[in-house]
């Protein structure tokens, strides 16, 4: 085991562990702190959090120690986490599955992990997903459930909600998130983060070539503070000019409330809308209630269509790894019966499906020549109770419950376009609840713009979990 070079007392590790990714590399850039000495923090944080919390799925301490004394780059020694469902090497890709409980160390690392690398980024391990990121909570019966730090018997979202919590709670400063109908912003809202998913093709690859994948998912890393994301989206996209500062110019924004069934939002999130729309328009930009400019029930049965062949995919590529009766055994009730939903899908459902995809971004796109900015939900309801979605409950229950929680974010996985989350407003027990903006393609930067005059009139950097290093 690599020697400390400097002991880092606990009281040390919960101060550095409040500051966010440049902050904690600014330490290191002054010579306060040393890449390794990040390190240990984070591992000291990693020990009293992740008990009570269970996001961490894997760690290699040595190995992180190891990688924080070579460590060069402008984010030497600044610890993240990475999404289990990423390929890493000397790391374990099991997706939250008991089918690959049994998985070797991983040999390759793709262009997006590669640059934060380059960075001098050190990986901590791997975070809680449920499997196969088929669900927007993160209660995988490999791992067992993840908890939200802000209320330990709500769920911190999915597919990304162990990445979520860990940034949350202050174990590190930024966590991979993938999102392929929601896994960044779902999570982004219910923990309290800024959650962007980059728009189709936006970032560096992730992963291997995969049709329905390069469809509809976008990477990025997870943080508490508007400049990391926008820092960590330009890394992730292979290029150096990045957004640092709120635009100068008024937007026009389209408040949408209702979701793709044509539902309002639960009394909760529609108060947190209207905040949202009501703090836009007092900075000056000019707020307009529209409705969606897409069929909504076409792109919602699209996207129930294409989450089905994920789903077929899935076991089929088990079943061909393990056998049928393994797969049977060893795959989760949710999986397995999606998939065997999928398998009624007619010739006329995948041409409704490829139809909206092009449909639905045409409309979008000329939706877009209008206002700038699109405002709506995050989710149709508060972060949900541990249990609700979890993989056991029985299939239609299941069915009618995550396509009304999540009925918001799929639209901009299947039109392409990106979209952020922001945690601008909490409900009244103090959980937070993400307000959603999304652009036309290309408009990253333009939505991490508006991130900061919002994050600079609405300021969220001093509210922690209760379960967080401001507890411990």
């Amino acid at each position: 085991m690599p020697p400390r070079t400097t002991p880092v007392s606990t009281t040390d590790a919960l101060a550095i562990g409040r500051l966010d990714a440049h902050g904690q590399a600014a330490l290191v850039a002054s010579g306060d702190v040393s890449p390794a000495e990040l390190v240990e923090a984070a591992l000291i944080r990693m020990d009293l959090l992740d008990p009570a919390l269970n996001l961490i799925t894997h760690r290699d301490d040595d190995r992180a120690r190891a990688l924080a004394a070579s460590a060069a780059g402008p984010m030497r020694g600044v610890p993240w986490l990475l999404k289990d469902g990423l390929d890493y090497p000397g790391m374990p890709n099991r997706s939250g599955s008991r089918s690959k409980r049994d998985a070797g160390s991983g040999t390759i690392v793709f262009d997006f992990a590669r640059a934060f690398d380059a960075q001098g980024l050190v990986p901590m391990g791997k975070t809680n997903v449920p499997e196969f990121g088929l669900l927007p909570t993160t209660e995988p019966l490999l791992y067992g459930p993840a908890a939200n730090p802000w209320a330990p018997d709500r769920s911190p979202g999915g597919s990304s909600g162990g990445a979520a919590a860990a940034v949350a709670s202050g174990m590190v400063p930024l966590a991979h998130a993938a999102d392929g109908g929601g896994s960044i912003r779902i999570p982004a809202s219910c923990c309290g983060l800024v959650g962007l998913k980059p728009g189709r093709h936006a970032n560096l690859r992730a992963r291997d070539p995969h049709v329905i994948e390069d469809l509809l998912v976008g990477d990025v890393l997870l943080s508490r503070s508007v400049r990391d994301v926008a820092w960590a989206a330009a890394i992730g996209a292979g290029r150096a000019q990045r957004v640092e500062k709120p635009g100068a110019r008024r937007l026009r924004i389209a408040a949408i409330a209702d979701n793709l069934d044509g539902n309002p939002p639960s009394a909760p999130v529609a108060r947190i809308f209207d905040q949202a729309a009501s703090l836009c328009a007092s900075l000056g930009h000019e707020v307009t209630a529209e409705r969606l400019p897409v069929d909504g029930p076409a792109v919602a049965r699209a996207f129930q269509t294409i989450w089905g062949y994920l789903a077929r995919d899935a076991v089929a590529t088990t079943i061909a790894r393990i056998g049928a009766d393994a797969a049977a055994d060893q795959l989760e009730p949710w999986t397995l019966n999606l998939a065997k939903w999928s398998d009624g899908l007619s010739a006329a459902d995948d041409d409704a499906l490829f139809c909206q995809v092009g449909i639905a971004s045409a409309a979008m796109d000329a939706f877009l020549e209008r206002y700038d900015v699109i405002l709506s939900p995050v989710l149709r309801h508060p972060a949900l109770r541990i249990g609700e979605l979890a993989p056991t409950v029985a299939f239609e229950t299941m069915w009618e419950r995550m396509f009304d929680y999540v009925s918001y974010t799929p639209l901009h996985n299947l039109t392409g376009h990106p979209a952020i989350s922001l945690p601008l407003f909490a409900d009244t027990d103090g959980v937070p609840i993400g307000s959603m903006f999304a652009a036309a393609r290309g408009g990253e930067d333009l939505l991490l713009a508006l991130a900061f005059e919002l994050e600079a009139s609405a300021p969220w950097a001093d509210r922690w979990p209760v379960r967080s290093i401001a507890g411990a």
